[in-house]
């Protein structure tokens, strides 16, 4: 597989060996603007792109749990190492650029302009658009990491190769602002020796700006070498930004076209792609019997399978989305097949009678299990999956904090027990499209204890199962009160 028709676009596509490109320049750290011009195989091709998906997935979550800065280096760090290797500037570039054809789409098929048909390609839109912003967020977060362990003379060479548009101020600049540099020091605690400056527009350092961590006089900061690492990620992000919408347009152009039947259903693929345990096949001791799917339903139930259950239960039918969402979740919990066909017939059959049910529903639910077909056994649906799904009219499948109105929203976490505080919150997240992490907070002021994350609907329901069956002389510790602060600082979209 050659990387020549993938470039960041208007960039050299040579495989020119410059840090733009990954190549000689500062042997590990790159602007990634040169495309690779590399044969690898299809195996390679898959490998790169999930272990850089990792790496960037495992930021996520340390990001999602509050970390500050400082804290993420030495986690990125051995992220890094285990899944990209300590020598790894081509596969660094590669899967880079992978997953860059992953991100940058906002629409992938122009369909026929119905109303219908407009409604879901404008959720497609909106939800692409929420994962390039994800992927440029994340990037940016590694790179700034790894650009803070460079050396200095690394740090400048990187620079000049890029044409950042920074210079060091003099020894005369500096010194006829001294007063006014040591004064911010000392007024947001930096210890700062530095005897080097850089005096740039103060828009390019919006954090620094905030966090009046800089001095600014007539439209300009003064930033010191320490907080250089903000200024060259800036410049990392704008040029990113803009890749991701040129390579989106090479895409459309003809690399899709080109590669419909083998690149492209790979590379479509990876930016939903569920890297968590396996729930196709319950656990030996997870079986669960139909009498007690009720009551697992209103204990143990994400918010997601709980109204589609209950949707059931009062209308004695889902369409085709709901019914595939639900039946693989209680597949993946432990619901035989036997008793799956029993609890299917017996709601549907209320509705459209025993003999349609049959003849109508019967074969889908055999399907799913593996029997039907070509006897492919499905998996239970991701986090990222509903998300991403787009339900029309009278549809109830997807994910509630994506897809429910706010009002509905509210109504639901309040009947799940969650006071007006609680409510609030998870609202507050779903407003700022973090979608699992407001799922994550509902289930632990549900359970009175902290969640590693929410990334799976039946790791939802595993977790709550562990903690409910725990021993009442053990319960579980962290109550609601403990997590709260922790919860108010978590701040990054997750689709993993």
């Amino acid at each position: 597989m050659a990387f020549r028709s993938i470039g960041a676009g208007g960039r050299a596509e040579d495989g020119g060996e410059d840090s733009r490109g990954g190549g000689a320049g500062s042997g590990k750290l790159s602007f990634y603007e040169a495309a690779p011009d590399e044969e690898i195989s299809l195996e390679d091709f898959e490998e790169y792109a999930l272990d850089r998906l990792r790496v960037l997935k495992g930021i996520e979550e340390e990001r999602s749990r509050g970390k500050k800065m400082e804290e993420m280096d030495p986690l990125v760090s051995d992220l890094w190492r285990k899944h990209m290797g300590s020598d790894s500037s081509k596969k660094d570039v590669i899967s880079h650029f992978i997953l860059r054809l992953a991100y940058c789409r906002t629409y992938g098929i122009f369909f026929r302009f119905s109303l219908f048909w407009i409604s879901r390609l404008f959720n497609s839109r909106v939800f692409s658009e929420d994962l390039r912003r994800w992927f440029l967020g994340i990037e940016s977060v590694l790179f700034r990491h790894r650009f803070r362990c460079e050396m200095p003379a690394a740090q400048q060479k990187l620079m000049d190769d890029c044409n950042l548009p920074y210079k060091a101020m003099t020894s005369a600049e500096i010194e006829a602002v001294k007063e006014n540099l040591e004064s911010v020091a000392r007024s947001t605690n930096q210890v700062s020796n530095s005897k080097m400056y850089y005096k740039v527009p103060f828009e390019d350092v919006p954090e620094l700006v905030s966090g009046r961590k800089v001095y600014l006089r007539r439209g300009e900061a003064f930033v010191p070498r320490e907080q250089l690492s903000f200024l060259v990620v800036g410049q990392f992000r704008s040029r990113l930004s803009k890749a991701l919408v040129l390579t989106n347009r090479k895409w459309i152009s003809f690399i899709a076209g080109e590669e419909k039947d083998r690149l492209a259903p790979m590379v479509e693929a990876l930016s939903t792609r569920y890297l968590g345990p396996d729930y196709t096949q319950p656990k030996s001791s997870n079986e669960i019997s139909l009498q007690d799917l009720d009551q697992l339903a209103k204990a143990s139930f994400p918010l997601c399978m709980r109204s589609l259950f209950f949707q059931l239960r009062d209308d004695h039918h889902l369409r085709h989305g709901g019914r595939q969402q639900l039946g693989l979740f209680l597949k993946g919990i432990g619901l035989k097949l036997e008793d799956a066909l029993a609890f299917w017939r017996a709601e549907f059959s209320r509705k459209v009678g025993v003999e349609k049910f049959d003849k109508e529903y019967a074969y889908n639910v055999r399907h799913n299990y593996g029997k039907e077909g070509k006897r492919t056994d499905y998996t239970p649906y991701s986090c990222v999956k509903l998300i991403m799904s787009t339900p029309g009219v009278g549809d109830h499948h997807g994910c509630p904090y994506r897809h429910f109105s706010e009002d509905k929203l509210r109504a639901s976490l309040g009947g799940l027990g969650l006071n007006s505080r609680q409510v609030s919150s998870a609202l507050e997240k779903t407003r700022s499209q973090h979608y699992q992490l407001a799922c994550a907070e509902v289930f632990e002021a549900v359970h009175g204890c902290s969640s590693d994350g929410i990334n799976h609907p039946n790791q939802y329901f595993e977790q709550s199962r562990a903690l409910l069956q725990q021993p009442k002389e053990e319960p579980a510790s962290g109550g609601e009160n403990n997590n709260n602060d922790a919860n108010e600082e978590k701040t990054t979209l997750m689709i993993s």
